[in-house]
């Protein structure tokens, strides 16, 4: 998997950190509050994944994804206030619950201390990312982002988003290196998408959230894991 590996790339949200459920909570409890209409049995992830597919090359798809909440749940407030309202409730979550899947830590120290060049591209606002670099201590304590990637890319440097390849190619285009010299870690369809239309080879990490794509995942995946220990341990056998 590793051999002529140079630079790994790491997908955030749901691959290296445990964010999806909570992103489900705070768009249920959104939703909650400016919803005219109850909520109903929507797969929640599922709906916002589809949303932002979608308005993948709006100037801002988080805020035409709060349009269509707005929309769909009748709200009397703007898009522009749904989406400040969002960040709101995901301030105390992204400060305080948000953790690193477990022994993501330890994977990105053993690749660290082995030379790879560890990257993170993803559609992540700036930011949240900014967050879990400064005042998040669950990911701070562990392995300080600042420390361990020499390149972040989030949905504010690129103009197109997943699965679009951008943001692979521009990792690409900024450390000078080539696809084969590349390898992705991704847990969604659409990440690994992205991967595959970079050129790039692609290792998922298990995510209950992206069960719904599990087959269409694994049948584009070189590489699939079930979690990070079961990958430390493989990297660990190729030396």
């Amino acid at each position: 998997m590793l051999e002529n590996k140079k630079v790994i790339i790491f997908d955030l949200d749901g691959t290296l950190i445990d964010s999806i459920g909570i992103w489900n909570a705070i768009d249920e409890e959104l939703i909650k509050q400016i919803g005219n209409i109850p909520l109903g049995n929507e797969n929640i992830a599922k709906q916002r994944d589809d949303m932002l597919k979608k308005f993948q090359n709006e100037p801002d798809m988080y805020l035409a994804y709060c349009g269509f909440l707005k929309e769909k749940y009748q709200s009397t407030l703007t898009k522009e206030e749904i989406k400040a309202l969002r960040y709101e409730i995901a301030d105390d979550y992204l400060k305080n619950k948000i953790d690193y899947k477990p022994n993501a830590e330890k994977v990105l120290k053993y690749l660290k201390q082995k030379g790879y060049i560890l990257v993170i591209a993803s559609t992540t606002l700036r930011h949240c990312v900014a967050i879990y670099q400064t005042q998040n201590k669950n990911i701070i304590n562990k392995a300080n982002l600042n420390d361990m990637f020499s390149l972040i890319l989030t949905k504010d440097d690129v103009i197109t988003k997943k699965p679009s390849p951008e943001v692979h190619e521009k990792v690409m285009e900024k450390l000078k290196v080539t696809k084969e010299q590349c390898l992705i870690i991704e847990d969604s369809l659409i990440g690994v998408e992205a991967g595959k239309n970079a050129g790039i080879e692609v290792a998922v990490m298990y995510d209950q959230y992206t069960n719904g794509d599990r087959e269409q995942i694994d049948k584009l995946a070189n590489y699939q894991f079930r979690n990070f220990n079961e990958m430390l341990e493989q990297i660990k056998e190729e030396g």
